[in-house]
């Protein structure tokens, strides 16, 4: 069975999860009174450090991006801190500039691939990395005694500035990791999110003949039927459209999936293989939900595999551990950590097809190439999700399957992190062999009386 270290328990808090708080938008905790006390109090923390903290801020395309903007902004500045406002920008272009501007910390003020409704506000430190979990926690601490603080008057008070130049400076950063891609036709769906200036104009700065849809955000289409988690439209195109290849972004970019032309996925396993061997990479990480057959493949080459749980924020701890460069995920959210601090969508696809032409290949033949194993996944109700897997006759029936896999899939119980539910996940070569597995194991759990 593939069992993993269960993440060290972060401090504890109520409203930050591990990508920032995110909540519908208007509602509790996302209303612009709350946001106001939170930036308040993320100014007494950042000022604890730093007297002369400044934070900068961007967000995506959300109809409700510009209230909660103002009202951070008025938390922060009613404490003392700068504000610099980015305007629309992607997620990790928000970690950049934070770093170039020798900010205290970054702020983005977005929900993802979620749908317009949900909105979210995600800080990162003076290094353009995500926030510690302890110093989240110190500002939800902070919360509670903000309002009892002695005002802060005058010329002590914060200032709010427009930086203009944001996509400017990160677009130059873009295109200068990206490779000649002229004779490439490129299909591209940028979720009518954060990217939709910036992605088109890079790729085309390169040589790339570029199709862009998803261009024209109102504020209520960010990732409606598009984006990265809806390729059906772009799968249609490029096919349609004889393109060499498509690619999409989710609504911050911080993403990003390929189509090959003819219309097949190529996502986040196929991208770790292409670039592993690009690059000649010792070791490459990602979480337990990518595909054993990526495994196999990377070490027929010599390269290590190490699984986390799954989120990115595991992926870059146990990278930043190791010393190592290049993880992710699935869902194509990458990291280089020799290049950039955080996921970037963009940087993402422009690294991978410099990667396919320093190796002289396609995203076609990278598909056809990566043979996935077939995999199930049950959701099997319990009342007590963390007992399964301390449960003597659970882990005898994991055993038994293992016995019969004989080294040749893997098996996982995985607590949802939402439900009273556990997944069990059987991957192999053979599709029967594992439903049937799946199968007698979630019959154990569904018959014991202590789960």
């Amino acid at each position: 069975m593939t069992t993993l270290p269960t993440p060290q328990a972060a401090p504890q808090r109520q409203f930050f999860g591990t990508d920032g708080v995110r909540a519908v938008a208007g509602e509790f905790p996302l209303t612009p009174a709350w946001v106001m006390q939170l930036g308040a109090a993320a100014g007494e923390v950042l000022r604890a450090r730093n007297p002369r903290a400044s934070v900068v801020i961007g967000k995506d395309t959300r109809q409700s991006g510009d209230m909660l903007e103002a009202a951070l902004a008025a938390g922060l500045t009613s404490r003392g801190v700068n504000v610099t406002h980015l305007g629309v920008l992607p997620t990790p272009g928000v970690s950049y500039l934070t770093r170039e501007l020798e900010a205290e910390a970054g702020v983005v003020i977005s929900a993802s691939h979620n749908p317009y409704e949900d909105n979210g506000i995600k800080f990162f430190g003076a290094t353009g990395e995500k926030l510690s979990d302890a110093l989240e926690a110190e500002m939800e601490a902070a919360m509670a005694d903000v309002d009892s603080l002695p005002p802060v008057t005058g010329v002590a008070m914060g200032s709010v500035t427009n930086y203009t130049e944001a996509e400017r400076l990160y677009t130059s950063f873009l295109r200068s990791q990206a490779p000649d891609l002229s004779g490439l036709r490129i299909a591209m769906d940028c979720a009518n999110g954060a990217a939709y200036r910036v992605a088109p104009r890079v790729f085309q700065a390169a040589g790339a003949d570029v199709f862009a849809v998803y261009t024209n955000p109102d504020g209520r289409n960010i990732n409606r039927n598009c984006g990265s988690t809806h390729l059906a439209h772009l799968k249609q195109l490029v096919q349609n459209g004889a393109y060499d290849l498509g690619v999409a972004f989710d609504g911050d970019a911080d993403r990003c999936l390929f189509v090959d032309s003819r219309g097949n996925e190529v996502h986040g396993d196929h991208m770790l293989l292409l670039l592993a061997r690009a690059r000649s990479e010792r070791s490459v990480v990602t979480t337990l939900m990518s595909n054993m057959a990526l495994e196999v493949m990377l070490q027929e080459e010599g390269i290590a595999l190490e699984r986390t749980a799954v989120g990115d924020r595991y992926v870059h701890e146990r990278m930043r551990a190791k010393g190592l460069d290049l993880g992710g995920e699935q869902s194509g959210h990458l990291l280089f950590l020799d290049v950039s601090p955080t996921g970037d969508g963009v940087l993402t696809a422009l690294l991978t097809l410099r990667a396919m032409r320093e190796l002289g290949t396609t995203l076609d033949k990278l598909h056809d190439e990566l043979i996935m194993f077939p995999q199930t996944l049950l959701n099997v109700p319990v009342r007590d999700k963390q007992a399964v897997s301390r449960d003597p006759k659970v882990q005898a029936a994991v055993q038994a399957a293992e016995v019969k896999l004989s080294g040749r899939g893997r098996i996982n119980l995985r607590p949802s992190g939402t439900e009273s539910l556990v997944r069990v996940m059987v991957e192999g070569p053979d599709e029967t062999e594992i439903h049937e597995l799946a199968r007698e194991i979630a019959g154990v759990i569904e018959s014991s009386s202590e789960l």
